[in-house]
């Protein structure tokens, strides 16, 4: 085994570094699931609440770090959260999501949009971050995360989720100039916040296009992926250095395409075999992911077969180890805990198996 002890290990996964066992965190790690975030809802009702004061969002950032030592701690937020700073009102309801009103219908809208400046707009990012830092030291890195221009248009001009994506469909399809200059002027304010969150102690920073699966092959290349790296090149370009990790939800018919965009590692979902995935990606392309979430409904037997086989597919080289997506509200938190346990155990359990 190669490398340096004191460099956190999800960073020698990110660098290319041949490892015992894959790093391991998970996406939606603090939240619904565990008990000790239930109960800090109920004093803190808001999710802004939760995400904006910085002493809340630490807590809750730490939750999972203390009860599970992750190998990545995320900080927790939103990603419409640079929204207001733009330009773009928003609130996030309980149990439906971002409200974005009103929704960006116009030219003139787009017109008045100005570049995030996340120092003034984003206050709390720069205290959970460094306290982020200064808790997990070496033993953990810390990750932030950012919505990508597609997803956040879609929000923007949906004003809400969406089932079918009709509204930012239409506009894409009838209206594609008025697009093309919201997803811009969201791709350079992306750029910043990103450089922001590295800037202040994020480790590796993750981009979520949570809708660009709904988008077709050819409407993909042409809606999210130059937006995307448009971002990263920009990112590249100040801080080469620090890994950045792209996520497209229902991304099976996509990921050669998500390899254009730039990214360090690309999360893989569930749709796809991790095996697949990786001769899809080649060599050189890091890849984190891809239990179904569904998996930790199941016995500790089954949830420990689907890891080593995760692993396995995986190699040894390049694979950050986590769910395809989120964990799921109601999951059982001992299945969490014997996840990570799990894990931080696979290279003894695949010796044996």
């Amino acid at each position: 085994m190669t490398g340096s002890p004191q460099i956190p290990y999800l960073l020698r996964a990110a660098r290319g570094e041949v490892l015992d066992r894959p790093p391991v965190w998970m996406m939606r790690q603090a939240g619904r699931y565990m008990k000790a975030y239930r109960d800090l809802r109920e004093k803190y009702p808001s999710f802004r609440e939760r995400s904006e004061i910085p002493e809340v969002a630490i807590e809750v950032s730490l939750q999972p770090w203390r009860a599970f030592k992750p190998d990545g701690v995320i900080l927790f937020s939103d990603i419409v959260t640079p929204l207001p700073g733009m330009g773009i009102d928003m609130d996030i309801a309980e149990g439906k999501g971002p409200i974005i009103d009103p929704p960006i219908r116009s030219m003139e809208q787009v017109d008045r949009l100005h570049p995030l400046e996340p120092e003034e707009s984003l206050p709390f990012i720069k205290p959970i971050l460094k306290a982020l830092r200064e808790e997990v030291k070496n033993e953990s890195t810390v990750l932030g995360f950012v919505g990508a221009p597609w997803t956040l248009a879609a929000y923007a001009v949906e004003g809400k989720g969406s089932k079918t994506y009709s509204i930012i469909k239409s506009m894409a399809f009838s209206e594609p100039a008025m697009l093309h200059k919201l997803l811009e002027k969201l791709s350079d304010s992306i750029a910043t916040y990103v450089r922001y969150q590295i800037d202040c102690g994020a480790q590796v920073v993750q981009m979520f296009d949570s809708w660009a699966g709904q988008l077709s092959p050819q409407d993909y290349e042409t809606f999210a992926l130059p937006y995307q790296k448009r971002v990263f090149e920009q990112v590249k370009q100040t801080h080469p250095d620090t890994p950045l990790i792209l996520l497209v939800s229902g991304s099976a018919g996509l990921l050669e395409r998500m390899a254009q965009a730039g990214p360090d590692i690309i999360n893989v979902d569930w749709t796809v075999d991790m095996a697949d995935a990786r001769k899809r990606l080649g060599p050189d392309m890091k890849v984190q992911g891809n239990l179904d979430p569904g998996v930790l409904y199941g016995s500790q037997d089954f949830i420990r077969d689907r890891i080593l086989d995760t692993i396995r597919k995986a190699g040894n080289r390049g694979h950050i180890l986590n769910l395809g997506h989120g964990v799921l509200p109601n999951t059982p938190e001992e299945n969490v805990a014997f996840f990570f346990e799990t894990a931080k155990n696979a290279d003894k359990l695949l010796a044996t198996a």
